[in-house]
């Protein structure tokens, strides 16, 4: 291209160029293969910055099914899917499984009871102590943020990109909603601040963040903190961890890396068991 004789023009056409933006300001450059390594290391820090500033010392991770959904919304659409149900195979298994989830809805609102506690408890004070963090969606991770906005209180949300987009739920506090695109450095900022971890049922995705933590306590890999397991009925039929030790694959001392519980309140008792043996002065009364 022949350079145009006007002077002016030329210089709309640098400040255009792609070339001439601030490095920090070049989403293209940003998003080329070669800087992954940049792109981790900003969504490392970028949460950690934050939460410093909010004062946010140490938390308690909340993870769980992101179908579930509470007791009224549950009901609710199971008596619209039995007014309006035919007699077709698909109409009974959306009416077993809306049942089921009528049953499920236990476990948000022991999630939504367990963050109100355990929110009202350790947010008073001005150093913010067990702030719940969750995975910024619906379902469980609704219930805990719930919990915590009812209470008065700040909770975290770390969502994740995918391909079917999941939104944020409305109940994070909005200076404490983080996105993310990487998985592994999400799973990183979970547990960066973590006193205790509390798994509610779940699939895929809650199994995974789960043994993740299993393994990295018991290969020393992170400090042993408490994991409280939520719904009894559920854990026991799901894993059968006395036959991982009776087959070897596992150490007995392995089964007392985690408690089963079924109420909020006994997941609070399980945290301060915890905390009382190993840093009493953590838990204020």
């Amino acid at each position: 291209m022949r350079p145009s004789p006007d002077p002016a023009e030329r210089l709309r056409r640098i400040h255009e160029s792609p070339a001439y933006r601030l490095a920090y300001e070049d989403t293209e450059l940003l998003n080329q293969d070669g800087l992954r390594p940049l792109r981790l290391q900003l969504e490392l820090l970028k949460p950690e910055r934050v939460l410093d500033q909010e004062g946010v010392h140490s938390t308690v991770v909340v993870f769980g099914s992101a179908r579930v959904s509470d007791t009224e919304t549950a009901r609710a659409r199971l008596t619209a899917l039995e007014q309006h149900a035919g007699d077709t195979p698909a109409a009974a298994q959306a009416a077993h499984l809306a049942r089921a989830r009528v049953r499920q809805a236990q476990h948000y609102e022991q999630a939504r009871r367990f963050a109100h506690l355990i929110s009202a408890r350790f947010q008073q004070q001005q150093r913010r102590e067990f702030v719940v963090v969750t995975g910024g969606g619906p379902g469980i991770m609704e219930a805990a943020n719930r919990g915590a906005f009812e209470a008065g209180a700040r909770s975290v949300g770390l969502n994740i990109t995918l391909p079917q987009e999941q939104g944020p739920n409305s109940y994070i506090s909005p200076e404490l909603a983080f996105r993310f695109h990487y998985f592994a450095i999400r799973k990183m900022h979970f547990l960066r601040r973590a006193r205790g971890l509390v798994a509610f049922p779940g699939g895929y995705g809650t199994l995974d963040e789960l043994f993740e933590v299993l393994t990295l306590i018991q290969t020393g890999k992170m400090p042993a903190i408490p994991v409280v397991l939520v719904g009894r009925a559920f854990w026991r039929r799901l894993i059968d961890f006395e036959h991982l030790v009776d087959e070897g694959y596992i150490a007995p001392a392995d089964l007392d890396l985690f408690s089963i519980v079924d109420e909020a309140e006994e997941v609070i008792a399980a945290l301060e068991r915890f905390h009382a043996a190993h840093m009493a002065e953590q838990l204020p009364r």
